[in-house]
C-alpha cells in the first residue's frame, strides 16, 4: 500500500511539474515612466542600467544579408585568424557548409589557433559527436551545451540559442543563423533561409565573447582568462554606441532579452518594424505592441508564411493575429521561404540584432544574446532590408484572418498547449 501511494505521489508530481513547464504564466511586464523613456536624450544609458550591461563602441558594423554573404565574411575571418576562434552555436549541422567550417577551424588548430566550439546538444542533435573528431585531433576543443545525461534533465529546457563567432577578440558575427545547409542551398525549390548577420568590430566585441566565455563555462568548467580570450590594449576608443544584451533566465522568469524588447516597444515614437521567425508575443508584449500603435507609431511585423519550417509555431502565431491587427498593428507573411531574420527597428534610431525570437521560449527558457545599435545608419540598411521583405510578402488582413479555416482554428486551439515549447 505505502509503495503505492509513493507511486502515485510520484506521479502526482511529475504532472505538476508538466502543468508548470506548459502553462506557466510569464512575468506581467510593464514600463513605468514610458514617458521619460520616450524623451531621454541618453537612451543607450538607460537601457544599459536597465539590462545590467554597459554602453560599449563598435569601430565598424556590417549587415549581411543572407547565407552566401555572412558565410564568406565568417570563413575568411576565420582563416585569417591568429590568436583564437570561438564559436557558439545552436545549430551546427552536417553540410557542405559544415564541412567547410570545419575545415577551416581545423588548419587553425594545426597553425596554433586557439579554436573552442560550443555546441547545443538539441539544436544540434542530428549531429553526432564524432563530427567534429578530426578537429578534436588538430588540437581544437568541442563542448555540447546540456548534453542529455540523468543530471541534465532538470535543466533539459534550457538551450543555448545563441549564434555568435569571436575571431582573436576583434572580430565578431552575431545574428540568428547558425551553420547548416538550409542558409545556403536551395530545397524543394524554394530559396535558401532569409536572415542577417552582422560583424562587428571595437570594444562591442568584449560583450560578445562574454557570452560565449559563459556558456563555455557551463559546458566544460573552464573559465578562460587567457589573454586570447580578451580585446587587445589598442581597442578602439572611438564608434558607435552598442550594448550587448544576454538573455539568461532567472528562476524569477525575468530576463535582460525581454526587458530591452519592452523597453524598446514603450520608448517608440513613429515605427516599429519587426522581422521574427517565431512571432508569439505573450501578453505584455501585445498590449505594449498595441499601446505604441494607439499612440500613433507604425507597428510593422513580418513572419514567414506556409514555409515556417515549424508549423506549430505558425498556427499558434496566427491565433495571435486577431487581437493585434484589431489594435492597429500591421502583420505580413513572407512568401517566397523560410524568413529567419530576427530584427527589430525602432524610429530608424536603433536596432536589435540577435538571436532572440519574439516568443516565450526565448525570452524565459533559452540563452540568448542581442546587440542593440544605436546607429542610424545601420537602422536604415536594416530599414531597406525589411522594406525588401516587406515586397515579398502578404498582408494579412483582419477578414482575411476571420475567414480561417475550421481547421487551422482547432489545431491553433490545440497549439495552445505547445507555444512556450516552440
Amino acid at each position: 500500500m505505502l509503495f503505492h501511494f509513493i507511486l502515485l505521489a510520484a506521479f502526482a508530481c511529475v504532472i505538476a511539474l508538466v502543468f508548470l513547464v506548459l502553462f506557466e504564466p510569464g512575468l506581467p511586464y510593464s514600463v513605468v515612466g514610458a514617458e521619460h523613456a520616450r524623451e531621454v536624450r541618453d537612451f543607450p544609458r538607460l537601457v544599459a542600467m536597465l539590462a545590467d550591461s554597459q554602453v560599449q563602441l563598435t569601430d565598424t558594423v556590417e549587415v549581411l544579408a543572407n547565407g552566401e554573404a555572412f558565410y564568406a565574411a565568417e570563413l575568411a575571418a576565420i582563416e585569417a585568424a591568429r590568436t583564437s576562434v570561438h564559436i557558439e552555436a545552436f545549430i551546427f549541422h552536417r553540410s557542405p557548409i559544415a564541412d567547410r567550417f570545419v575545415a577551416a577551424l581545423i588548419g587553425c588548430a594545426k597553425r596554433g589557433v586557439r579554436v573552442r566550439v560550443v555546441v547545443d546538444a538539441i539544436g544540434s542533435f542530428p549531429t553526432p559527436d564524432a563530427y567534429f573528431d578530426a578537429l578534436r585531433a588538430a588540437g581544437g576543443h568541442v563542448a555540447w551545451y546540456q548534453p542529455i545525461r540523468w543530471y541534465t534533465l532538470k535543466r533539459f529546457n534550457n538551450r543555448s540559442h545563441r549564434e555568435l563567432i569571436v575571431v582573436d577578440a576583434e572580430v565578431g558575427f552575431i545574428g540568428g543563423a547558425g551553420i547548416a545547409g538550409h542558409w545556403i542551398e536551395p530545397a524543394g525549390g524554394r530559396p535558401p533561409w532569409r536572415d542577417t548577420m552582422l560583424r562587428v568590430t571595437g570594444l562591442a566585441v568584449a560583450g560578445l565573447q562574454s557570452a560565449f566565455l559563459e556558456n563555455w563555462l557551463e559546458a566544460t568548467g573552464e573559465i578562460l582568462a587567457g589573454a586570447d580570450s580578451f580585446p587587445p590594449k589598442h581597442a578602439w576608443l572611438t564608434g558607435t554606441p552598442a550594448i550587448v544584451v544576454t538573455g539568461t533566465p532567472s528562476p524569477a522568469r525575468a530576463s535582460r532579452a525581454r526587458l530591452l524588447f519592452q523597453l524598446a516597444l514603450a520608448a517608440a515614437g513613429k515605427r516599429i518594424d519587426v522581422n521574427s521567425p517565431y512571432f508569439l508575443p505573450d501578453r505584455s508584449a501585445r498590449r505594449e505592441l498595441i499601446a505604441a500603435a494607439a499612440r500613433g507609431v507604425r507597428v510593422r511585423v513580418v513572419v514567414p508564411g506556409k514555409h515556417n519550417n515549424h508549423p506549430v509555431a505558425r498556427l499558434a502565431s496566427r491565433r495571435l493575429y486577431g487581437e493585434l491587427l484589431r489594435g492597429g498593428v500591421e502583420l505580413f507573411e513572407y512568401e517566397p521561404g523560410m524568413i529567419h531574420a530576427k530584427i527589430m527597428v525602432v524610429d530608424g534610431r536603433y536596432a536589435v540584432v540577435g538571436s532572440t525570437n519574439f516568443d516565450s521560449r526565448s525570452f524565459q527558457l533559452n540563452d540568448e544574446v542581442n546587440l542593440a545599435l544605436f546607429d542610424t545608419g545601420v537602422a536604415a540598411r536594416l530599414e531597406r532590408d525589411f522594406e525588401a521583405d516587406l515586397s515579398k510578402s502578404r498582408q494579412v488582413g483582419l477578414e482575411d484572418w476571420q475567414r480561417r479555416s475550421l481547421t487551422e482554428r482547432l489545431l491553433a486551439t490545440v497549439c495552445i498547449v505547445l507555444e512556450r515549447q516552440v
